[in-house]
């Protein structure tokens, strides 16, 4: 019997080593990997450039507290931060953390408690991070939640309208919905939302855990629309691998986080840092952003011929976070995919997500697409 809480529906296959977009099972077989740890393997696994800067930094300091002075996390701040409206940083250890952290500073700030969220947007699994996420089976059995969030229909501007009162601090959204279905938010609402946030004097806080540091073709998915953020989170892609989180704020809000309002014990140590230093100086390079957009269409290119099988509905999304909508269930193609070696997660019931390292190679995409029309085909046909 099993010591672990059985809290994950585990897959059987045990992975022991990967390098790149490939990883082994115990087996000796391999898969091409288009999960990435679920968007976060950003420079592929065991980057040579990111195990000598763990192992460098290793021999000389693990962890000493934010009790002290740190430059590393002062020059990775300003990297995060550098031309954007935002000037702050704050490190943690996990997307949940950073949005708990972005709950906190937005009502502090605003002497508000009101924070209105989306249906199907997914914001961690802590008590406050899972009372602003809009999927009811997150919450379930859990009990009384913080109260005081609004969930309203993603891309409804007129339910947006209705939701903002006197008491209303903050909008909190994903420009990308990832857990929900890779739902991105239409153009026309992200103007109408920040005009109403100007107009209500409201903090608009974005959840870039998922889509952040170059997942959809840019350091932050809210540069492709016209949002400004006063808020941004971030974790999974940030440390490649390593857990680390951050919440970013407007200059604004810096007295709203004094001394002793909020920390981490491990937040920013120098591990993380040296981890997330490193794929920051990777892919915040113009070049590499341009390589993710173009690897992007081109998957998006290969993905074409599945048109033609009767349960593909749509492929949405931006950059190298694509999720192909279909109009059957999405689980018995993840499994026949995995049997096939290639590695895939869903979004909801019926969405598969491609979500390879962003240093995925051009011929793995074409590989990934012709494996995953073969699956498909494979389960249309059993099903049939």
């Amino acid at each position: 019997m099993s010591a672990l809480f059985q809290n994950y529906a585990r897959r059987s296959l045990h992975i022991v080593k990967g390098e790149g977009t490939i990883v082994w099972d115990d087996q000796g077989k391999s898969y091409l990997d288009f999960t990435s740890g679920i968007a976060v393997v950003s420079l592929g696994h065991s980057h040579p450039k990111m195990v000598s800067a763990i192992q460098a930094q290793a021999e000389n300091l693990w962890h000493i507290s934010n009790l002290f002075e740190s430059p590393a996390q002062e020059t990775l701040a300003a990297d995060l931060v550098k031309d954007t409206s935002l000037s702050r940083a704050l490190f943690c250890n996990s997307g949940a953390e950073a949005n708990e952290a972005a709950i906190k500073l937005a009502r502090k700030a605003t002497g508000k408690h009101v924070i209105i969220t989306f249906e199907q947007s997914f914001h961690g699994r802590t008590t406050g991070a899972m009372a602003a996420t809009g999927q009811d089976k997150v919450k379930e059995g859990f009990g009384p939640l913080m109260p005081e969030f609004r969930t309203i229909p993603f891309n409804d501007q007129d339910a947006l309208k209705e939701a903002i009162d006197e008491n209303t601090a903050a909008v909190m959204l994903e420009v990308i919905q990832g857990e929900g279905g890779v739902n991105p938010i239409d153009p026309d609402f992200a103007a109408t939302l920040q005009q109403l946030c100007e107009s209500n004097g409201l903090l608009l806080i974005i959840d870039e855990v998922q889509t952040g540091i170059g997942r959809t073709g840019s350091r932050y998915a809210f540069e492709q629309t016209s949002l400004k953020p006063d808020i941004v989170t971030l974790a999974k892609g940030l440390g490649g691998g390593f857990p680390v989180g951050a919440i970013l704020g407007s200059e604004a809000l810096a007295d709203h986080f004094g001394p002793g309002t909020h920390g981490s014990t491990y937040g920013g140590n120098p591990l993380a840092v040296t981890a997330a230093q490193t794929v920051v100086d990777h892919v915040f390079e113009e070049v590499f952003l341009e390589e993710v957009r173009k690897k992007g269409a081109y998957l998006r290119e290969q993905l074409a011929s599945l048109f033609g099988l009767s349960s593909v509905t749509c492929v949405r999304g931006q950059g190298l976070m694509l999720g192909i909508v279909l109009s059957t269930d999405a689980a018995p193609i993840v499994k026949k995919a995995e049997e096939n070696g290639l590695l895939l997660v869903p979004a909801g019931p019926n969405v598969i997500r491609l979500l390879p390292p962003l240093t995925v190679s051009y011929e793995e995409c074409r590989q990934a697409a012709a494996v995953l029309e073969k699956t498909m085909m494979q389960v249309e046909y059993t099903v049939s």
